[in-house]
């Protein structure tokens, strides 16, 4: 049986646990789990689109760049953020 949860993505790292606490993922599956433990809004539809995408990569029916760029935008929408796609806005910040 196929092993779905090695499926990379671009490593990144969300700001899930709180302001500049920063977890890592490098696959689908690590997504995958902090959507679904650990997100601190899972009304939005963001979150849902993310999810979805996720999922679809996880059985091969979407690409993983896709599932990430939904990651990222359900991110941004819940407040959170994400490195390193967002160090410039961060440094302007500082």
């Amino acid at each position: 049986m196929a092993s779905y949860s090695l499926i990379p993505i671009k490593p990144l790292e969300v700001e899930i646990r709180g302001v500049g606490q920063y977890a890592p993922a490098e696959t689908v599956d690590e997504m995958i789990k902090f959507l679904t433990s650990e997100w601190p809004d899972k009304t939005k539809p963001a979150f849902h689109s993310a999810l979805a995408r996720s999922i679809e990569a996880m059985v091969m029916a979407a690409e993983p760049s896709a599932a990430r760029a939904a990651f990222v935008d359900a991110a941004h929408a819940a407040g959170m953020h994400i490195l390193p796609d967002d160090m410039a806005q961060i440094r302007e910040a500082s």
